[in-house]
């Protein structure tokens, strides 16, 4: 099972209030908050795209460093990277794909493509076709 978590820096800016977010293995994945729970939130945001600028650029995911806290993209950024990389390990075309899920190539088009917004159903339905099973899980923060 892959995880896309990744752990992030948090350190206090130049103010009070604002938190800054690094990323080892992402080192362009830079963002800040107003407060912790902002930071957050912009953390997963930031690291969301950059991973899928990674894949858009056909570079591989690093695969994650030691240390904590651990931020992942959201469940549906998630999808994407996994029907991603999935989809480039797979070795078919576009068109076996859009066969397989007896849909228009261009809806596999706008699936596959990392700034097309695309639902999580629709998501875990080209992953199946793939071979993988899309599972969402919660952890304790």
């Amino acid at each position: 099972m892959r995880t896309y978590a990744y752990p992030a820096t948090f350190e206090p800016a130049d103010d009070d209030t604002t938190v800054l977010v690094t990323f080892a293995d992402f080192p362009e994945a830079i963002t800040e908050g107003d407060g912790t729970v902002e930071a957050y939130t912009n953390a997963a945001d930031a690291l969301g795209i950059v991973m899928l600028e990674y894949l858009r650029r056909g570079r591989t995911l690093p695969v994650p460093s030691t240390g904590e806290p651990l931020i992942a993209p959201e469940p549906d950024i998630a999808a994407k990277i996994a029907l991603l990389e999935a989809f480039a390990a797979s070795g078919i075309t576009q068109s076996e794909l859009a066969r397989r899920l007896g849909w228009d190539e261009k809806a596999v088009r706008r699936a596959l493509d990392p700034w097309h917004a695309t639902k999580l159903p629709r998501l875990s339905a080209a992953l199946h076709a793939l071979g993988h099973r899309l599972v969402v899980s919660v952890e304790a923060a």
